[in-house]
């Protein structure tokens, strides 16, 4: 008797037969943008797939890591959302930053194992000012090892961990303003607002660095993304206290990811050709970036760019997406 028939000549164990069969979850389609408040200790493709399965959503993709010892602002986009993702990708980022004044550590954050302790009780209001003021506008920066930048093939903190460092080139980014938000002993609450790809970690030790003390990253929360800030944000933990039928109402129209650019309507003759692919002639100025919309209020069919009255579409909804986002 082979092994397979035995076990099925087997009577069943009596908890096999209490245990409940297993579910499986049934996918929708979902259209829209959900404004995440990351908690602490999630990764943020760990807090995707969360979001993913308490919405029991097709398709969806996150706008910008955050590390999991960072919380807040991390907009995901659903179905035809992600097609307007790398706007937010590419959008200037805002962030309380508490700065450890006085430690500085292997990671150059709270996760690291602490390399110098000073004292930084002389450090003054006025001195931090300055300080952050010489960090301010067009800045190098080198990538700290514990980042998730790859190198042939592997994530830096996956070397930085087996002790082996890498030369990395360093990249300019912009920081428009760092303001005070608050100063105790030992800590100070900095408001950060710069360019896509600045590591506020680095931005930290080099602050304690000017300052003579040493500093790492005690905490980091991202409170703006582009346009999107935290109001109207939802925890993983609101989301799953709603019921099942309530959860998709918390997404916004995939539009909501670029209300800087200017809006521009069709009637429903150019608006089905736009949706097709075809160039439309429209009495309107050069522009980098459009919002399209059909006649319909809320008839979102994509971004374009504008050329010498020439309409040319980018990123293009498919009927069926524009016709889903009309009846949600």
């Amino acid at each position: 008797m082979t092994e397979a028939a035995v076990a099925a000549a087997q009577p069943a164990r009596a908890s096999d037969a209490n245990r409940p069969p297993r579910v499986r979850v049934q996918r929708r389609p979902l259209h829209g943008v959900l404004l995440l408040d990351k908690p602490l200790g999630l990764s943020s493709n760990d807090a995707l797939q969360k979001a993913k399965w308490l919405l029991r959503a097709e398709k969806a993709g996150h706008t910008g890591t955050l590390d999991p010892l960072a919380t807040g602002l991390l907009p995901l986009c659903f179905g035809a959302a992600t097609k307007f993702s790398q706007l937010s990708l590419d959008a200037d980022k805002r962030y309380l930053a508490t700065l450890a004044l006085g430690i500085r550590t292997t990671t150059g954050d709270a996760e690291g194992e602490v390399l110098e302790r000073h004292d930084a009780g002389h450090v003054t209001q006025a001195q931090l000012a300055a300080t952050c003021a010489a960090f301010t506008g067009e800045i190098d920066q080198t990538p700290p090892m514990y980042s998730a930048l790859k190198h042939e093939g592997k994530a830096l903190y996956e070397y930085a961990r087996a002790g082996v460092e890498i030369e990395r080139k360093s990249r300019r980014v912009t920081i428009h303003a760092i303001d005070i938000v608050a100063m105790h002993p030992g800590t100070v609450t900095l408001d950060v607002r710069c360019t896509k790809g600045t590591y506020i970690r680095t931005l930290a030790e080099d602050i304690g660095a000017r300052l003579g003390v040493g500093a790492s990253l005690a905490a980091l929360r991202r409170t703006g993304s582009g346009g999107l800030t935290l109001e109207g944000s939802v925890t993983l933990a609101q989301i799953e206290a709603l019921p099942d039928e309530a959860r998709a109402a918390l997404l916004t129209s995939p539009d909501r990811l670029l209300l800087d650019a200017p809006e521009l309507r069709l009637n429903s003759q150019d608006a089905a050709r736009f949706l097709s692919g075809l160039r439309r002639r429209v009495d309107a100025p050069d522009a980098e970036r459009v919002r399209v919309y059909g006649p319909e209020p809320r008839a979102f069919l994509g971004s374009a760019h504008i050329i010498s009255g020439e309409l040319i579409a980018d990123r293009l909804l498919t009927p069926p997406e524009v016709q889903a986002l009309l009846s949600a």
